[in-house]
Order: structure tokens, then sequence, then C-alpha cells
């Protein structure tokens, strides 16, 4: 399945390139060849895992779903408790400046 070359003649006035005949004779890239080179090298890098493209077995695709989830309870605890932190601090304060205002 070859790709026809593409030829546009650019001489009919400005076309917002600069009349360059190179901007619209190039050859695209083909899409996310340089992305999974750079996620694979990345994920050894940082995980010491290889980036595999094969289909997952029943048992991956769980461990992956409880590992996600399990993460996501850690985020969803921080959170919560973060929250909880903050509103008791602004209860705090707001209840420290009425008892100023009511004093005086």
């Amino acid at each position: 399945m070859g790709r026809s070359k593409r030829r546009h003649s650019t001489g009919f006035g400005y076309i917002g390139f600069g009349n360059n005949q190179s901007v619209f004779n190039r050859r695209s890239k083909t899409p996310f060849s340089e992305i999974k080179e750079k996620l694979h090298s990345e994920t050894h890098l940082h995980y010491k895992l290889d980036f595999l493209h094969r289909e997952l077995t029943e048992t991956d695709h769980a461990f992956i779903k409880n590992k996600i989830k399990q993460q996501e309870r850690k985020v969803a605890f921080k959170t919560r408790i973060l929250s909880v932190v903050v509103a008791l601090s602004v209860a705090v304060v707001a209840y420290y400046l009425i008892s100023q205002i009511m004093y005086r």
C-alpha cells in the first residue's frame, strides 16, 4: 500500500507559509512512532519494566485494576484528611475572629 507523492505548486500568491513549496511536499511521520519508544524508555528507566505490545490475560487485567483502585483509595483518603484539616483550621480562625468581635 504505497503512498502517492504529492506535489503542489505554490506560485499563486501569498498563502501564509512564505510560499515555500517544501511545506506542502513534506511526508508526514507515522503517528506515535516516537512516542512509543519514549514511553518504553521512560518506563524502563523509572520502573524497570519493559513495555510490551501484547494482549493482557485476565489475571493481568485484574492485577492492574486492583492496583489502580488501591492508588485511587489512597488519594481519596489523603484528600479527605486534608479537607478535614483545612475545615477545622477555617472553623478555628472563624471562631477566634467572631469571639474577638463579640468581646469588643
